[in-house]
């Protein structure tokens, strides 16, 4: 018997992001105290260790840090240099390499001699303005990263989630196929009682251990698929794959989550990580932009030392030094030229994808919506057609038993019930996965997943 398939277009994209983010960058503990004791992990337990310890996540506080040392190295450009320096040297010079005159009769060589320096340098930048535009770029990246990050763990959110409820689906097929093993089996113990009682012929046993070994075949191939729904969940959250799990929350409900579509397209547009760090990394981009520009304006900088200079420490005496410098670029070959062309690329490139990502927040929401209706009204059309199979395999028994129809009958009523069974379990999937899916697309997957899940507020 083939088992139909969910053509629920969120459950693709949920499998190649889960893809993307599974994996743990640590080894993590345990969560019990032994590695052969069960884990009864429940959605939550799940969400907050992969939000410890997923990939995604650590990956993303290392380029928040990245990011965080950029701007402090950007903003140490407009900031007072303050720096010491202590010399002691033995020279030997010359004067006529300093082109100084010398008597006549008399050695240029002049030493050799101690010379100890000690002072300290400061210096200073009064107006520089293509620097201070790179330091707001750099601030504005770091912004930039930290909504990515916060994008990034929505993510983790939504993928560990779609894999729990994945395994929670699978162990429900196993539920199913027992309950299906079961029927198959009293189905073969009365057909073979009937054949020994001379009331029933030798097809009707054979085509009943037919369909025994149907169900048992699919029941181990839903055991397998349970055992790597829980490796592959196991890893996205950083759990030792060889521990036991078992999921201690059942699938919720296939209830709808109270948001307007309205409200949600405004939560979206306020809300989404994604569109957050795309707006600052715009912001960045017109001020490297600016900074390119001001590269051609004059820079002021201010400079001295103070220090003591002399044969030895003992004796230096206080010398200073104050200095203004002013730079004013007059060629730079076409450098100042090229970089202000590829900042104004880079920042053209920024706003034409900030323009598609908001097309494409407004987009999940409302083709979140739309699987979410599908999914629901999926779901009560199967849970309606289960207690009709079941309602016709009862009757197909009866018929059975009593004699009035032969156990093809019972067959084919069992295969409306697999059907069943699989078509429901796939849309109360699809609809969880779709309330996920919708708290992603609004931004407060994090927050609000649980809710979402159980249709609440």
């Amino acid at each position: 018997m083939t088992r139909t398939t969910t053509t629920f277009a969120g459950i693709v994209s949920a499998v190649a992001l889960i893809a993307s983010i599974a994996g743990a960058a640590t080894a993590p503990p345990p969560l019990s105290a032994g590695g052969t004791q069960v884990v009864h992990l429940t959605l939550a337990a799940a969400i907050a260790r992969g939000l410890e310890y997923n990939l995604g996540v650590v990956a993303g506080e290392q380029r928040v840090r990245e990011a965080e040392g950029a701007k402090r190295v950007a903003r140490a450009a407009l900031l007072p240099q303050l720096s010491f320096g202590a010399l002691q040297a033995r020279e030997e010079i010359s004067y006529e390499a300093y082109g100084l005159p010398v008597a006549p009769g008399t050695s240029p060589i002049v030493g050799p001699f101690d010379v100890s320096d000690a002072r300290v340098y400061l210096a200073q930048p009064l107006l520089d303005l293509s620097a201070a535009g790179s330091a707001r770029a750099a601030a504005r990246r770091r912004t930039a990263a930290g909504s990515t990050f916060a994008d990034t763990r929505e993510a983790v959110v939504y993928g560990v989630a779609a894999l729990y409820l994945g395994a929670v689906t699978a162990g429900s097929r196993i539920t199913a196929a027992q309950a299906q093993l079961r029927t198959a089996r009293a189905l073969y113990d009365r057909a073979a009682d009937m054949k020994k009682a001379g009331t029933a012929p030798g097809i009707e046993v054979l085509r009943a251990q037919v369909e025994l070994a149907d169900e048992q075949q699919r029941l181990i191939a839903d055991e397998n698929d349970l055992g790597k729904e829980k490796l592959a969940l196991a890893r996205a959250i950083g759990l030792p794959l060889e521990q036991p799990l078992e999921l201690a929350d059942a699938m919720p409900p296939g209830t709808l989550p109270e948001v307007s579509q309205a409200d949600a397209l405004a939560q979206a547009f306020a809300d989404r990580h994604d569109l957050e760090a795309l707006s600052s990394e715009v912001e960045a981009a017109e001020a490297e932009r600016a900074a390119a520009r001001d590269q051609a304006l004059p820079s002021l900088w201010a400079g001295a030392d103070l220090g003591r200079i002399g044969p030895t420490f003992s004796s230096a005496k206080s010398t200073f030094t104050l200095t203004a410098t002013l730079r004013l670029p007059l060629f730079e070959g076409g450098r100042i030229k090229g970089a202000l062309i590829q900042a104004d690329a880079r920042l053209e490139e920024l706003r034409a994808r900030l323009a598609d990502l908001r097309q494409q927040v407004e987009y999940d929401v409302r083709a979140a919506f739309l699987d979410l209706r599908s999914a629901a009204d999926r779901v009560r059309v199967n849970r309606d057609a289960v207690e009709l199979a079941n309602e016709q395999l009862a009757q197909a028994q009866d018929r059975f038993s009593a004699g009035v129809s032969d156990n093809l009958e019972v067959v084919q009523a069992q295969g409306a019930v697999a059907t069943a069974n699989e078509n429901y379990l796939s849309s109360l999937y699809a609809c969880n996965v779709a309330k996920l899916a919708l708290a992603r697309a609004i931004g407060v997957a994090e927050e609000r997943a649980g809710a979402f899940l159980e249709g609440t507020k």
